[in-house]
Parts: structure tokens; C-alpha cells; sequence
């Protein structure tokens, strides 16, 4: 019995950490949905204006409250020791770490045609879509601005392109330094300001590896609630039987 309450205890624990985790997430959603502005400065100006592409807010309140129910769904079906509420917390948990695992395994393979898969995007949007679509412009100048590069290659990538057409030749002004207001294909080809290419993927790179870790530890507290769910179920339908 004491091994039991054990068990018990540390499955009200971990389910727990689950709703504080989705509380977390919640209040996130919430101040991000209330005071994106705010939010985002934190984030850095190319990570700001990318985060702008997608609803950050609405994603966090979705998945904190997932998590709260799920959590909540854990310590009441402990509480109560009811077979039906565990079998129905660990096939939840277990879809959802079989989904993780799937994701990982897709994020991994992509991982090693990232720079391709960039420059797909990167070299069509300068081409077309820079100074003509506000967000492409934005993420661009926020993300040459902060790395100090010009282009995804380097300002090549501009030649020829919308902006240049339309601005007189002109290049944008990152591409010649970063006390430049102005900047002309040939003061681009000798200012030798390198492209942003290397600076994203290692971006990317850190923060992969911060997101690896997290869903690492996160993967190891699924499994510890799994095993912890299924042996209070066969413990209690070893007892009912």
C-alpha cells in the first residue's frame, strides 16, 4: 500500500507540473494577445518580425489549454483512482508523444536540407517580394540590420531585382554598411558585407538545440506519467479483480 500512495502522490505531482506548465502558457497567450508589442521586443528584430507571421498568442492559449485539461484529467483520475479517467490520460499522453516523436523525426530530416529549403524562400522573396510585400520587407531589414550581412548570399541577391528596378538601381542600404543611408550596386560589390546565410542557419542551429532540449525533458515527464498512469491502472484492475 505504501508504495501505492507513492506512486499516487507522484502522479498528482507530475500532473501538476503539467497545469502549471499550461497556466504558464495561458498567461503567455493572454499578455502576448494584450501586449504583443511588448512581447516581441524581447525577442530581437528578426525574431520579432518573424513572429508576426503567426498568431503566437492564440498558438500559446491553445496548447496551455490543452495542457491544463490534461493535467487536471491526470490528478483526477489519481484522486479518484478511476481506471477510466487513467486509461483515457495515458492514451491522450501517448498520442500526443507519438506525434512529438513523428515531428522530431520530420524536423531532423529537414534539418539537413535547412539551407537549401532557405534559400528556396530567401532568393525569390528579395527577388519579388522585397519592398512590396510590408512583412518580407520588414524581416529582411530587421534581420540584415541586427547581423550585419546583405541578402541570403550576399547582394547579389538584390540585383535585378523589384526593389532595385524600382528604386534606380539602388540597393538596400544594409548592404553597404550599417551607418549607410544609401547604397549603389558598386559600393555593395566593394563593401564586402557577407550575406546572412550563415548567421541564420546558426541562429536557427541555437535555437534547434534549445527546442531539442526542451522537447527532450518534456518527452522523459510524458514517459514518467505514462508508466506512473499504467501502473496505478493495473494496480487498481489487479484490486478489482
Amino acid at each position: 500500500m505504501g508504495c501505492f500512495t507513492f506512486v499516487k502522490f507522484m502522479m498528482v505531482l507530475f500532473n501538476a507540473l503539467i497545469v502549471l506548465a499550461g497556466l504558464t502558457l495561458l498567461c503567455m497567450g493572454i499578455w502576448v494577445s494584450t501586449d504583443g508589442s511588448f512581447f516581441l521586443r524581447f525577442l530581437g528584430p528578426f525574431s520579432a518580425q518573424a513572429m508576426q507571421t503567426v498568431n503566437v498568442g492564440f498558438f500559446c492559449i491553445v496548447i496551455g489549454g490543452v495542457l491544463v485539461l490534461l493535467g487536471l484529467l491526470g490528478c483526477w483520475g489519481a484522486q479518484k483512482e478511476s481506471k477510466c479517467l487513467l486509461l483515457t490520460f495515458f492514451s491522450i499522453v501517448l498520442i500526443i508523444f507519438i506525434a512529438e516523436v513523428a515531428a522530431g523525426v520530420v524536423a531532423l530530416a529537414y534539418s539537413f536540407f535547412a539551407e537549401g529549403i532557405l534559400r528556396a524562400w530567401a532568393i525569390p522573396s528579395l527577388q519579388k517580394s522585397y519592398s512590396m510585400d510590408l512583412v518580407v520587407t520588414q524581416i529582411w531589414n530587421a534581420t540584415m540590420e541586427e547581423l550585419n550581412c546583405c541578402g541570403f548570399s550576399n547582394y547579389t541577391d538584390f540585383v535585378d531585382s523589384t526593389f532595385q528596378n524600382d528604386s534606380e538601381g539602388s540597393l538596400p542600404a544594409s548592404c553597404c554598411g550599417p551607418n549607410s543611408t544609401s547604397c549603389s550596386q558598386t559600393e555593395a560589390e566593394h563593401s564586402n558585407i557577407q550575406g546572412c546565410s550563415e548567421h541564420i542557419l546558426e541562429v536557427l542551429k541555437q535555437h534547434a538545440n534549445i527546442v531539442g532540449g526542451i522537447a527532450a525533458g518534456t518527452g522523459l515527464l510524458e514517459i514518467a506519467a505514462m508508466t506512473v498512469s499504467m501502473y496505478l491502472y493495473c494496480y487498481l484492475d489487479t484490486t478489482a479483480g
